[in-house]
Protein backbone atom coordinates (compact mmCIF):
# COMPACT_ATOMS: atom_id res chain seq x y z
CA UNK A 1 0.00 0.00 0.00
CA UNK A 2 1.35 3.24 -1.02
CA UNK A 3 -0.08 6.07 1.46
CA UNK A 4 1.18 9.85 1.49
CA UNK A 5 1.98 10.69 5.18
CA UNK A 6 1.06 13.69 6.51
CA UNK A 7 3.06 13.16 10.07
CA UNK A 8 5.96 13.24 11.10
CA UNK A 9 7.94 9.96 13.29
CA UNK A 10 7.80 11.50 16.21
CA UNK A 11 6.12 9.74 19.11
CA UNK A 12 2.97 10.89 20.64
CA UNK A 13 -0.28 12.68 18.56
CA UNK A 14 -0.43 15.87 17.09
CA UNK A 15 -2.77 17.98 17.62
CA UNK A 16 -4.79 18.86 14.22
CA UNK A 17 -5.66 22.07 12.75
CA UNK A 18 -8.94 22.92 11.42
CA UNK A 19 -10.74 24.79 9.99
CA UNK A 20 -15.04 24.72 9.46
CA UNK A 21 -15.71 25.35 5.38
CA UNK A 22 -19.19 24.82 4.42
CA UNK A 23 -19.82 21.87 1.96
CA UNK A 24 -20.93 23.97 -0.67
CA UNK A 25 -18.19 26.17 -0.96
CA UNK A 26 -16.04 22.72 -1.32
CA UNK A 27 -17.73 22.28 -4.58
CA UNK A 28 -16.83 22.72 -8.30
CA UNK A 29 -20.41 21.82 -9.63
CA UNK A 30 -23.56 19.74 -8.62
CA UNK A 31 -25.09 17.58 -11.11
CA UNK A 32 -28.42 16.62 -10.55
CA UNK A 33 -31.72 16.00 -12.73
CA UNK A 34 -35.32 18.06 -13.08
CA UNK A 35 -36.33 16.77 -9.79
CA UNK A 36 -39.19 14.80 -11.53
CA UNK A 37 -39.43 11.32 -12.09
CA UNK A 38 -38.38 10.45 -15.58
CA UNK A 39 -39.83 7.69 -18.07
CA UNK A 40 -37.95 4.30 -17.25
CA UNK A 41 -37.79 1.34 -19.56
CA UNK A 42 -36.87 -2.34 -19.52
CA UNK A 43 -33.53 -1.98 -20.91
CA UNK A 44 -30.85 0.79 -22.07
CA UNK A 45 -28.98 3.26 -19.98
CA UNK A 46 -28.86 2.14 -15.79
CA UNK A 47 -30.78 4.42 -14.08
CA UNK A 48 -29.38 4.13 -10.33
CA UNK A 49 -31.90 5.36 -7.10
CA UNK A 50 -31.37 6.03 -3.74
CA UNK A 51 -31.79 1.93 -3.30
CA UNK A 52 -28.15 1.86 -4.91
CA UNK A 53 -26.56 3.79 -2.30
CA UNK A 54 -25.25 1.72 0.41
CA UNK A 55 -23.35 2.53 3.75
CA UNK A 56 -21.28 -0.21 2.86
CA UNK A 57 -20.20 -0.22 -0.55
CA UNK A 58 -17.64 1.88 -2.33
CA UNK A 59 -19.54 2.44 -5.40
CA UNK A 60 -23.05 2.13 -6.27
CA UNK A 61 -24.59 -1.10 -6.44
CA UNK A 62 -26.74 -2.03 -9.15
CA UNK A 63 -29.41 -4.21 -7.88
CA UNK A 64 -32.93 -3.40 -8.69
CA UNK A 65 -31.87 -0.86 -10.69
CA UNK A 66 -33.54 0.53 -14.00
CA UNK A 67 -33.59 2.18 -17.34
CA UNK A 68 -33.53 4.81 -19.55
CA UNK A 69 -34.07 4.93 -23.04
CA UNK A 70 -31.06 6.93 -25.08
CA UNK A 71 -33.57 9.58 -26.15
CA UNK A 72 -34.46 10.38 -22.28
CA UNK A 73 -30.65 10.19 -21.62
CA UNK A 74 -29.84 12.36 -24.02
CA UNK A 75 -32.93 14.74 -22.98
CA UNK A 76 -33.92 14.72 -19.71
CA UNK A 77 -30.95 15.24 -17.60
CA UNK A 78 -28.73 18.65 -17.21
CA UNK A 79 -25.64 16.65 -16.54
CA UNK A 80 -24.04 13.43 -15.90
CA UNK A 81 -21.86 12.10 -13.23
CA UNK A 82 -17.96 12.32 -14.00
CA UNK A 83 -15.23 9.41 -12.73
CA UNK A 84 -14.54 11.16 -8.80
CA UNK A 85 -17.66 12.78 -8.24
CA UNK A 86 -19.42 11.39 -4.96
CA UNK A 87 -23.32 10.56 -5.39
CA UNK A 88 -24.89 12.13 -2.49
CA UNK A 89 -28.73 11.11 -1.30
CA UNK A 90 -30.60 13.72 -0.81
CA UNK A 91 -34.10 12.22 0.23
CA UNK A 92 -35.24 9.01 2.04
CA UNK A 93 -31.87 8.28 3.63
CA UNK A 94 -29.84 11.48 3.46
CA UNK A 95 -26.39 12.02 3.69
CA UNK A 96 -25.70 8.47 2.14
CA UNK A 97 -22.39 8.52 -0.08
CA UNK A 98 -20.63 6.77 -2.69
CA UNK A 99 -18.08 7.00 -5.15
CA UNK A 100 -18.61 7.34 -8.81
CA UNK A 101 -16.18 4.69 -11.15
CA UNK A 102 -14.72 4.76 -14.28
CA UNK A 103 -15.86 4.58 -16.71
CA UNK A 104 -19.54 6.11 -15.80
CA UNK A 105 -22.00 3.80 -16.80
CA UNK A 106 -25.06 5.16 -15.67
CA UNK A 107 -27.00 8.43 -14.94
CA UNK A 108 -29.04 9.47 -11.53
CA UNK A 109 -32.41 9.56 -10.85
CA UNK A 110 -34.02 11.86 -8.18
CA UNK A 111 -33.62 12.33 -5.01
CA UNK A 112 -29.80 12.37 -5.18
CA UNK A 113 -27.04 14.62 -6.40
CA UNK A 114 -23.58 13.95 -7.85
CA UNK A 115 -21.35 16.30 -5.98
CA UNK A 116 -17.46 17.08 -8.05
CA UNK A 117 -15.33 18.41 -5.27
CA UNK A 118 -13.14 21.07 -5.95
CA UNK A 119 -9.60 19.79 -5.83
CA UNK A 120 -8.31 22.79 -4.92
CA UNK A 121 -9.83 23.23 -2.14
CA UNK A 122 -9.94 19.99 -0.27
CA UNK A 123 -8.58 16.27 -1.29
CA UNK A 124 -11.82 14.14 -2.57
CA UNK A 125 -11.04 10.96 -0.86
CA UNK A 126 -10.86 12.85 2.31
CA UNK A 127 -14.34 14.37 1.63
CA UNK A 128 -15.91 11.02 0.80
CA UNK A 129 -14.64 9.84 4.12
CA UNK A 130 -15.77 12.67 5.75
CA UNK A 131 -19.32 12.64 4.16
CA UNK A 132 -19.44 9.01 5.96
CA UNK A 133 -17.89 9.62 9.20
CA UNK A 134 -20.34 9.68 12.27
CA UNK A 135 -19.91 13.61 12.92
CA UNK A 136 -21.05 14.34 9.77
CA UNK A 137 -24.25 12.23 9.22
CA UNK A 138 -25.07 13.23 12.61
CA UNK A 139 -24.58 16.98 11.55
CA UNK A 140 -26.64 15.90 8.33
CA UNK A 141 -29.54 14.76 10.41
CA UNK A 142 -29.67 17.72 12.39
CA UNK A 143 -30.36 20.12 9.08
CA UNK A 144 -32.32 17.51 7.23
CA UNK A 145 -36.48 17.99 7.16
CA UNK A 146 -39.20 15.93 6.62
CA UNK A 147 -40.41 13.39 9.73
CA UNK A 148 -42.14 11.18 6.93
CA UNK A 149 -39.45 11.20 4.32
CA UNK A 150 -36.75 13.05 5.22
CA UNK A 151 -34.45 15.00 3.05
CA UNK A 152 -31.69 17.34 2.82
CA UNK A 153 -32.08 19.57 0.18
CA UNK A 154 -28.92 20.88 -2.23
CA UNK A 155 -29.99 24.85 -1.00
CA UNK A 156 -29.17 23.31 2.20
CA UNK A 157 -25.53 22.48 1.42
CA UNK A 158 -24.02 25.73 2.78
CA UNK A 159 -25.39 25.07 6.39
CA UNK A 160 -23.06 21.77 6.76
CA UNK A 161 -19.98 22.20 7.93
CA UNK A 162 -16.82 19.96 6.80
CA UNK A 163 -13.38 20.07 9.01
CA UNK A 164 -10.97 21.21 7.30
CA UNK A 165 -6.88 20.38 8.21
CA UNK A 166 -3.87 20.78 6.11
CA UNK A 167 -3.88 19.24 2.86
CA UNK A 168 -1.38 16.75 4.29
CA UNK A 169 -3.66 15.67 6.64
CA UNK A 170 -6.31 15.41 4.19
CA UNK A 171 -4.66 13.13 1.87
CA UNK A 172 -3.25 10.63 4.25
CA UNK A 173 -6.80 10.17 6.15
CA UNK A 174 -8.54 10.37 2.54
CA UNK A 175 -6.20 7.23 1.30
CA UNK A 176 -6.64 5.62 4.66
CA UNK A 177 -9.86 5.46 4.49
CA UNK A 178 -10.42 4.73 0.93
CA UNK A 179 -7.97 1.90 1.33
CA UNK A 180 -9.66 -0.02 4.00
CA UNK A 181 -13.21 0.46 1.78
CA UNK A 182 -11.49 -0.93 -1.43
CA UNK A 183 -10.75 -4.10 0.60
CA UNK A 184 -14.09 -4.42 2.05
CA UNK A 185 -15.67 -3.75 -1.52
CA UNK A 186 -13.42 -6.96 -3.11
CA UNK A 187 -14.62 -9.27 0.19
CA UNK A 188 -18.23 -7.94 -0.96
CA UNK A 189 -17.48 -9.47 -4.66
CA UNK A 190 -15.92 -12.53 -3.11
CA UNK A 191 -19.00 -13.26 -1.33
CA UNK A 192 -21.35 -12.25 -3.67
CA UNK A 193 -19.20 -14.24 -6.41
CA UNK A 194 -19.02 -17.25 -3.95
CA UNK A 195 -22.71 -17.30 -3.58
CA UNK A 196 -23.72 -17.07 -7.39
CA UNK A 197 -21.55 -19.84 -8.15
CA UNK A 198 -23.46 -22.40 -5.71
CA UNK A 199 -26.69 -21.08 -7.23
CA UNK A 200 -25.43 -22.19 -10.39
CA UNK A 201 -23.78 -25.03 -9.25
CA UNK A 202 -27.10 -26.23 -7.63
CA UNK A 203 -29.12 -25.72 -10.53
CA UNK A 204 -26.34 -27.60 -12.80
CA UNK A 205 -26.89 -30.55 -11.00
CA UNK A 206 -30.83 -30.17 -10.71
CA UNK A 207 -30.53 -30.05 -14.48
CA UNK A 208 -28.17 -32.71 -15.24
CA UNK A 209 -29.31 -35.45 -12.82
CA UNK A 210 -33.18 -34.62 -11.81
CA UNK A 211 -33.05 -38.20 -10.88
CA UNK A 212 -30.86 -38.03 -7.90
CA UNK A 213 -33.55 -35.04 -6.28
CA UNK A 214 -36.99 -35.95 -5.00
CA UNK A 215 -39.45 -33.28 -4.67
CA UNK A 216 -40.08 -32.42 -0.18
CA UNK A 217 -41.87 -30.38 1.49
CA UNK A 218 -39.70 -27.21 2.32
CA UNK A 219 -40.48 -27.75 5.98
CA UNK A 220 -39.06 -31.26 5.90
CA UNK A 221 -35.56 -29.92 5.03
CA UNK A 222 -35.73 -27.30 8.14
CA UNK A 223 -37.23 -25.65 10.93
CA UNK A 224 -38.42 -22.38 10.55
CA UNK A 225 -38.59 -20.60 14.20
CA UNK A 226 -40.40 -17.26 14.06
CA UNK A 227 -38.95 -14.39 16.05
CA UNK A 228 -40.68 -12.52 19.20
CA UNK A 229 -41.72 -8.79 19.22
CA UNK A 230 -38.40 -8.20 21.37
CA UNK A 231 -38.27 -4.37 20.44
CA UNK A 232 -40.86 -3.58 22.91
CA UNK A 233 -39.70 -2.51 26.20
CA UNK A 234 -35.81 -2.13 24.92
CA UNK A 235 -33.46 -0.97 27.23
CA UNK A 236 -31.32 0.60 24.41
CA UNK A 237 -28.17 -0.95 25.32
CA UNK A 238 -27.20 -5.06 24.52
CA UNK A 239 -27.60 -6.94 21.51
CA UNK A 240 -28.96 -6.15 18.13
CA UNK A 241 -32.81 -7.01 18.01
CA UNK A 242 -32.79 -8.08 14.15
CA UNK A 243 -35.49 -6.71 12.14
CA UNK A 244 -36.30 -6.50 8.32
CA UNK A 245 -34.42 -3.38 8.33
CA UNK A 246 -31.01 -4.88 10.07
CA UNK A 247 -31.17 -7.80 7.49
CA UNK A 248 -31.28 -5.71 3.93
CA UNK A 249 -29.07 -2.61 5.47
CA UNK A 250 -27.46 -3.54 8.59
CA UNK A 251 -27.65 -1.69 11.61
CA UNK A 252 -28.71 1.84 11.57
CA UNK A 253 -30.03 4.87 13.59
CA UNK A 254 -33.45 3.22 14.54
CA UNK A 255 -32.17 -0.37 15.02
CA UNK A 256 -33.21 -1.55 18.60
CA UNK A 257 -31.00 -2.70 21.23
CA UNK A 258 -32.24 -4.76 24.01
CA UNK A 259 -30.33 -6.39 27.09
CA UNK A 260 -33.26 -9.18 27.31
CA UNK A 261 -32.11 -12.71 27.79
CA UNK A 262 -34.16 -15.36 25.03
CA UNK A 263 -34.20 -18.47 24.11
CA UNK A 264 -30.97 -20.46 22.07
CA UNK A 265 -33.82 -20.39 19.42
CA UNK A 266 -34.48 -16.98 19.01
CA UNK A 267 -30.45 -16.36 18.41
CA UNK A 268 -28.92 -15.23 15.29
CA UNK A 269 -25.26 -16.13 15.07
CA UNK A 270 -22.63 -16.16 12.27
CA UNK A 271 -23.85 -18.15 9.77
CA UNK A 272 -27.53 -18.66 10.50
CA UNK A 273 -29.68 -18.40 7.84
CA UNK A 274 -32.58 -15.87 8.35
CA UNK A 275 -35.69 -15.50 6.68
CA UNK A 276 -38.17 -12.13 6.71
CA UNK A 277 -41.64 -13.64 5.59
CA UNK A 278 -43.52 -10.40 5.56
CA UNK A 279 -42.65 -7.05 3.89
CA UNK A 280 -39.92 -7.75 1.46
CA UNK A 281 -39.31 -11.28 1.97
CA UNK A 282 -35.92 -12.00 2.09
CA UNK A 283 -33.03 -13.78 3.32
CA UNK A 284 -29.17 -13.72 3.77
CA UNK A 285 -26.97 -15.14 5.57
CA UNK A 286 -26.44 -13.43 9.31
CA UNK A 287 -22.61 -12.58 9.52
CA UNK A 288 -22.93 -10.17 12.65
CA UNK A 289 -22.10 -10.46 16.03
CA UNK A 290 -24.91 -12.74 18.17
CA UNK A 291 -28.23 -11.14 17.71
CA UNK A 292 -31.80 -10.85 18.89
CA UNK A 293 -34.67 -12.61 16.14
CA UNK A 294 -37.65 -10.07 16.15
CA UNK A 295 -41.00 -10.95 14.75
CA UNK A 296 -41.66 -11.81 11.43
CA UNK A 297 -38.33 -13.28 10.85
CA UNK A 298 -37.71 -17.08 10.75
CA UNK A 299 -34.29 -18.02 11.82
CA UNK A 300 -33.74 -21.59 9.27
CA UNK A 301 -32.66 -24.46 11.35
CA UNK A 302 -31.56 -27.66 9.10
CA UNK A 303 -33.26 -31.02 10.07
CA UNK A 304 -32.08 -34.47 9.42
CA UNK A 305 -28.17 -33.21 8.80
CA UNK A 306 -29.07 -31.35 6.16
CA UNK A 307 -26.25 -28.21 5.18
CA UNK A 308 -27.03 -24.60 5.78
CA UNK A 309 -26.69 -24.27 2.60
CA UNK A 310 -28.99 -26.33 0.87
CA UNK A 311 -31.27 -24.80 3.05
CA UNK A 312 -30.48 -21.14 1.90
CA UNK A 313 -30.55 -22.90 -2.00
CA UNK A 314 -34.07 -24.06 -1.38
CA UNK A 315 -35.51 -21.19 0.20
CA UNK A 316 -33.84 -18.40 -2.44
CA UNK A 317 -35.81 -20.79 -4.94
CA UNK A 318 -39.21 -20.19 -3.07
CA UNK A 319 -38.68 -16.42 -2.66
CA UNK A 320 -40.21 -15.01 -6.28
CA UNK A 321 -43.24 -17.48 -5.74
CA UNK A 322 -42.97 -16.20 -2.27
CA UNK A 323 -43.21 -12.64 -3.06
CA UNK A 324 -45.98 -13.19 -5.54
CA UNK A 325 -48.27 -14.88 -2.86
CA UNK A 326 -47.23 -12.24 0.10
CA UNK A 327 -48.34 -9.58 -3.26
CA UNK A 328 -51.50 -11.04 -3.68
CA UNK A 329 -52.52 -10.16 -0.26
CA UNK A 330 -55.30 -7.58 1.05
CA UNK A 331 -53.29 -6.42 3.55
CA UNK A 332 -50.83 -3.59 4.31
CA UNK A 333 -47.95 -5.73 4.70
CA UNK A 334 -47.78 -8.77 2.43
CA UNK A 335 -46.90 -11.98 3.79
CA UNK A 336 -46.83 -16.26 3.79
CA UNK A 337 -48.16 -18.72 6.04
CA UNK A 338 -47.23 -21.45 7.30
CA UNK A 339 -48.56 -23.97 4.82
CA UNK A 340 -46.34 -22.40 2.17
CA UNK A 341 -43.32 -23.77 4.00
CA UNK A 342 -45.26 -27.32 2.96
CA UNK A 343 -44.90 -26.88 -0.48
CA UNK A 344 -42.83 -28.89 -2.58
CA UNK A 345 -38.86 -28.24 -3.18
CA UNK A 346 -36.00 -30.64 -5.21
CA UNK A 347 -34.16 -31.96 -2.32
CA UNK A 348 -30.88 -33.63 -3.29
CA UNK A 349 -30.49 -37.38 -2.81
CA UNK A 350 -27.92 -38.60 -0.41
CA UNK A 351 -25.25 -39.42 -3.32
CA UNK A 352 -26.23 -36.07 -5.39
CA UNK A 353 -25.52 -34.35 -1.90
CA UNK A 354 -22.61 -35.72 -0.93
CA UNK A 355 -20.97 -34.71 -4.37
CA UNK A 356 -22.97 -30.96 -4.21
CA UNK A 357 -21.87 -30.53 -0.45
CA UNK A 358 -18.02 -31.10 -1.45
CA UNK A 359 -18.05 -27.90 -3.79
CA UNK A 360 -20.42 -25.74 -2.17
CA UNK A 361 -20.12 -25.82 1.60
CA UNK A 362 -16.90 -24.43 1.35
CA UNK A 363 -17.87 -21.75 -0.93
CA UNK A 364 -20.55 -20.73 1.62
CA UNK A 365 -17.78 -20.74 4.23
CA UNK A 366 -15.53 -18.30 2.44
CA UNK A 367 -18.53 -16.00 1.61
CA UNK A 368 -19.03 -15.84 5.25
CA UNK A 369 -15.21 -15.19 6.27
CA UNK A 370 -15.20 -12.34 3.69
CA UNK A 371 -18.31 -11.16 5.43
CA UNK A 372 -16.91 -11.02 8.71
CA UNK A 373 -13.20 -9.72 7.40
CA UNK A 374 -15.57 -6.98 6.21
CA UNK A 375 -17.22 -6.21 9.28
CA UNK A 376 -14.05 -6.23 10.93
CA UNK A 377 -12.66 -3.65 8.83
CA UNK A 378 -15.48 -1.31 8.33
CA UNK A 379 -15.27 -1.76 12.39
CA UNK A 380 -11.07 -0.26 12.04
CA UNK A 381 -12.00 1.98 9.52
CA UNK A 382 -14.45 3.46 11.38
CA UNK A 383 -12.57 3.88 14.79
CA UNK A 384 -9.28 5.10 12.91
CA UNK A 385 -11.05 8.40 11.60
CA UNK A 386 -11.82 10.34 14.56
CA UNK A 387 -8.08 9.39 15.98
CA UNK A 388 -6.67 10.59 12.79
CA UNK A 389 -9.15 13.76 12.88
CA UNK A 390 -8.06 14.32 16.55
CA UNK A 391 -4.35 13.87 16.80
CA UNK A 392 -4.39 10.93 18.66
CA UNK A 393 -3.34 8.99 15.93
CA UNK A 394 -0.91 9.81 13.20
CA UNK A 395 -1.33 8.93 10.28
CA UNK A 396 2.19 7.17 9.49
CA UNK A 397 0.81 4.63 12.48
CA UNK A 398 -2.65 4.70 11.28
CA UNK A 399 -0.85 2.88 7.58
CA UNK A 400 1.08 0.18 9.56
CA UNK A 401 -2.56 -1.12 11.29
CA UNK A 402 -3.80 -0.91 8.07
CA UNK A 403 -1.42 -2.80 6.88
CA UNK A 404 -1.44 -5.00 8.97
CA UNK A 405 -4.77 -6.25 8.64
CA UNK A 406 -5.24 -5.62 4.71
Amino acid sequence: MNLRTAYGSSSGGLKVTTREVPFSDLLSFVVDNRGRTCPTTDEGIKLIATNCISDEALYPRYEKVRYVSQETYDGWFRAHPEPGDLIFVCKGSPGRVALTPDPVDFCIAQDMVAVRPDASKIDPLYLFAMLRSPEIRNRIENLHVGTMIPHFKKGDFHKLMIPVPERGVQEGIGEIYYEISRKIAVNERVSATADALSRVLFGEALLKSADGFSDQPLSAVAEFINGRAYTKGATGTGRMVVRIAEINSGPGGSTVYNEIDVPDRHLARPGDLLFAWSGSLTAARWFRPEAIINQHIFKCIPKDGYPIWLVSQLVHRKLDEFRSIAADKATTMGHIQRRHLDEPVPVPGPKALGALDGVISPLWERALVAEQESLSLATLRDTLLPQLMSGRLRVKDAEKIVEDHV
